[in-house]
Parts: structure tokens; C-alpha cells; sequence
């Protein structure tokens, strides 16, 4: 069964990605992270995103195009990237999120993915 690992980072956490001296430790824990997915088979896909004010919420009202700059909610946390996992059953999936290294300072959401028919 396939599920999304929804990752969400604090703004201080986002900017560890791109400081000198927090990178190697942020991205070694990461690293380590990543190795042991793949070398499980589990991991399906998923990348880290840009911080929120560089994203872009659209909404259609009243058929009107309706564009927001930055991130949509004002949240402490906000979604640093996703992963996707191929695994047989939510307690599995939770046991990766668990040792996911965002678990220990931000949020780390698990869903099931739903198949179009």
C-alpha cells in the first residue's frame, strides 16, 4: 500500500538547509535517512520543497483566478517536502515516519495515497 509522508519543518529548520555550518548536520541525518528507505525498498519518490514564501496558492471564486504569494497558512511549521513509501500497512508506515529526522523538531504526517480509478 502506498502512503505520503507529509513533512513539515519549522522556519529555523528550513534555513539549516542552506547555513553553512548547520548543513552537513542537517543533511548528513537526512542522508542517513534516505540510504536506509532505499535500502529497504520502500521509498517510491518524494523530494524536499522550497520554503513556503516562495510558493504560490491559487483558488478559483466566483470564476475568477484568485493568486496568493507565500505560504498559505501562518504556522510555526511549514511543508519542508514529502516522501512516498510503498509499505504493507499503516503501522509500517508510521514506524519510517518515526525515524524520519523532521519527527524530532517539527511534524511528520502520514496518509494513505488514494488510487484514481
Amino acid at each position: 500500500m502506498s502512503y505520503v509522508m507529509l513533512i513539515y519543518e519549522t522556519e529555523d529548520a528550513l534555513k539549516s538547509r542552506s547555513d553553512a555550518q548547520a548543513h552537513e548536520a542537517y543533511w548528513s541525518a537526512w542522508g542517513a535517512y534516505h540510504t536506509a528507505l532505499a535500502e529497504a525498498g520502500v521509498i517510491t519518490g518524494g523530494s524536499s520543497l522550497a520554503p513556503g514564501h516562495a510558493g504560490t496558492t491559487l483558488r478559483i471564486r466566483g470564476g475568477e483566478r484568485q493568486v496568493q504569494d507565500g505560504p498559505y497558512a501562518d504556522t510555526k511549521e511549514q511543508l519542508g517536502g514529502y516522501m512516498i513509501f510503498d509499505v504493507p500497512d499503516l503501522d509500517t508506515a508510521l514506524d519510517w515516519a518515526a525515524r524520519c529526522p523532521a519527527a524530532e523538531y517539527g511534524a511528520v504526517e502520514v496518509r494513505p495515497v488514494h488510487k484514481m480509478e
